[in-house]
């Protein structure tokens, strides 16, 4: 692990600051993965500034990928970024054992910690059980534990007190949290002085600003994946308190959600949304993992028209964001990673 990496990992004092983008799992075919996408795609989000990769989530679409395939997504991840960020890789399973299998392997193959949502199968309100559970695979898995908040697709909920349980297990080192609550949030962010090295980042971009500014650690957007620099830069603005330069880069972080994610009407629109952008951008192959299927032919030119539109809107005002920036202190967690996070323009050319 390098240096600049490792002064921002939770689980080792500090937590885990800026933006960890949920990466996509490039495929080129059933229970086939692009290679060469994965390969591109992992150097445009650590070129773009990343402090570390979230593979296999929702975005990722864990869950649907067969075991063996999540397998490669991790090997193949961790050989590519070579430490230079963290890997946090979803464990995410009905059965208990296949978690920790795949967490071992996981560390094997050099991922920094392993996140799980609660179980898929657990009822609604045994927050008990699910506290237990969190206790089990805490003290089971080898790596540090990250929790997932995604009631809209788990349909169950990490309550207060049991997120504030598990800031009292040692293992346990942070939270995603993907309600969308910001009073739930900010329940969270009162409790951050009992664990100093506990990382609390947001899952929604359309509230990455806000739940910053609350003293959030970061965010892990789904639009990091196609413009990184955008959200890098929207993290450094609020983190400094730059409020002119928060609303510019919000209100063009809104512009991607609004032209990219509703195209379809259903939750699995923003990963289509997103996968085509970056088959638009020559990055990846846009397929989806059953039982989704990618944009239509007229949907996909909507997206490449969108793009169009959006690349030199984000260019411009992640330049003027980088000139006008202040200079961080040396060793902050900006100073860390402006070098990285440097906006590059990208043109679009078909997917290999």
């Amino acid at each position: 692990m390098n240096t600049n990496s490792s002064a921002r990992l939770g689980g080792s004092g500090v937590p885990l600051t800026g933006i960890v983008p949920p990466m996509i799992t490039p495929l080129v075919g059933h229970d086939k993965l692009d290679c060469a996408g994965l390969e591109r795609l992992v150097e445009r989000l650590i070129e773009g500034g990343a402090s570390g990769l979230f593979i296999l989530g929702t975005t990722g679409e864990g869950t649907c990928l067969s075991r063996r395939l999540r397998r490669e997504v991790i090997e193949r991840t961790c050989r590519q970024t070579a430490s230079r960020v963290p890997v946090l890789a979803c464990v995410v399973d009905t059965a208990f054992e296949e978690s920790v299998l795949l967490a071992q392997y996981a560390a094997e193959q050099g991922a920094h910690s392993v996140v799980t949502a609660a179980p898929f199968v657990l009822p609604r309100g045994r927050q008990r059980d699910l506290r237990a559970y969190l206790e089990h695979l805490a003290a089971t898995v080898p790596l540090p534990l990250f929790l997932y908040n995604m009631p809209p697709l788990t349909q169950t909920h990490f309550d207060l007190e049991t997120i504030f349980f598990a800031m009292e297990q040692p293992r346990v080192a942070g939270l995603k949290d993907s309600s969308g609550d910001l009073d739930y949030f900010r329940e969270v962010c009162a409790r951050l002085p009992t664990r100093p090295d506990w990382t609390l980042l947001s899952g929604p971009e359309e509230l990455l600003a806000e739940t910053v500014a609350m003293g959030g650690h970061g965010g892990i957007p789904g639009g990091a994946n196609i413009f990184p620099q955008l959200y890098v830069a929207l993290y450094q603005a609020a983190r400094q308190g730059d409020a002119a330069r928060t609303k510019a880069l919000h209100s063009a972080v809104m512009q991607v959600s609004q032209r990219l994610y509703h195209l379809d009407g259903h939750v699995s629109g923003v990963i289509k949304g997103i996968k085509c952008a970056l088959s638009c951008l020559g990055i990846c192959s846009g397929l989806m993992s059953e039982p989704f299927q990618p944009f239509a032919e007229a949907t996909k030119e909507q997206v490449q028209r969108a793009l169009e539109e959006l690349q030199p809107l984000i260019q411009n005002v992640t330049t003027q964001v980088v000139i006008g920036a202040r200079t961080p202190s040396s060793g902050s967690p900006e100073s860390r990673s402006r070098g990285r996070g440097r906006p590059r323009s990208y043109r679009m050319r078909p997917a290999a």
